[in-house]
């Protein structure tokens, strides 16, 4: 992922969240035994972009016009530190034309770039090589998360027909987003009746999920991707409308993450690197 004003870094929330290009990174996650985490926190001189090309630092993203190309060249964070470095190339069936405002003021949107895409991932260590189903989403925003939610979860499943996201959101003015949302390969999105939002087991850190599932099953975890305090991410199984199907599903408590305790917890997994010179 490649942020610009990091919105979980503790340094951007110290920082008053003033100045968002002094607060860049491009955050790597691997899963598995040996899974590392980078998530480096850089200042306003590590950052370069275009329309096609977003850098910083050493890593970058570029589009080649039919191509998303990521050149990865990171140090993971505590307990394993050591090199990350490769490159993951995201090909879209289709570039959508569809974004989702997730607050009325538009503070808060989704842009589902390409939720329907291949990946390959060839970074430099045994096992870390991967292609299949991936896809290409962006949150944009003017406000932090935990000024707006307190709770949300989101989930990309591949289908039979492309495939399909879920965006529910619980609002701190007491309203919710509720969101379900198919595409085909061709980029077209359309909105489409959610089964019920079912919860299923809690994080090691209790965090509680929730996802849509149809009538009599109940969604399951497959791989356990990241677990923290106030975040999860993981591979879940499911059935909608009829279909059983696998996917990432993420969980963010907002609350948990106001709380001023976690920031400095969070400082040793996102080390701040304010010095970078091209």
């Amino acid at each position: 992922m490649g942020f610009i004003g990091s919105v979980f870094s503790p340094w951007y929330h110290w920082s008053g969240r003033g100045n968002p290009a002094n607060n860049c990174c491009i955050n790597v996650a691997t899963y598995g035994p040996g899974g590392r985490f980078t998530m480096t926190d850089r200042g306003e001189t590590a950052l370069r972009q275009s329309s096609d090309i977003l850098q910083v630092g050493p890593s970058s993203m570029k589009w080649t016009g039919s191509e998303l190309v990521i050149s990865i060249n990171e140090m993971s964070s505590l307990p394993l530190i050591s090199r990350v470095r490769g490159t993951i190339t995201v090909t879209p069936s289709a570039v959508t034309n569809l974004e989702l405002p997730l607050t009325s003021d538009g503070a808060h949107i989704w842009r589902p770039f390409a939720p329907t895409s291949r990946i390959q991932v060839d970074l430099e260590a045994n096992g870390w090589q991967f292609d299949g189903h991936g896809y290409f989403d962006a949150n944009f925003g003017t406000r932090s998360l935990e000024e707006d939610f307190s709770y949300w979860t989101w989930g990309r499943f591949p289908t039979s027909g492309g495939s399909t996201c879920f965006y529910d959101a619980q609002r701190l003015d007491g309203t919710s987003l509720h969101a379900a949302i198919a595409f085909g390969p061709d980029g077209h999105g359309g909105i489409i009746d959610a089964p019920k939002s079912t919860p299923f087991k809690r994080t090691l850190w209790a965090l509680r999920r929730k996802a849509r599932a149809d009538p009599g099953t109940t969604p399951k975890q497959i791989k356990a991707m990241l677990d923290a305090p106030f975040y999860s991410r993981s591979l879940v199984e499911t059935q909608i409308n009829g279909e059983t199907v696998q996917g990432v599903h993420e969980a963010l408590d907002l609350r948990r993450y106001a709380n001023p305790l976690l920031k400095p917890m969070l400082a040793v997994r996102v080390p701040r690197r304010s010095n970078w010179r091209f």
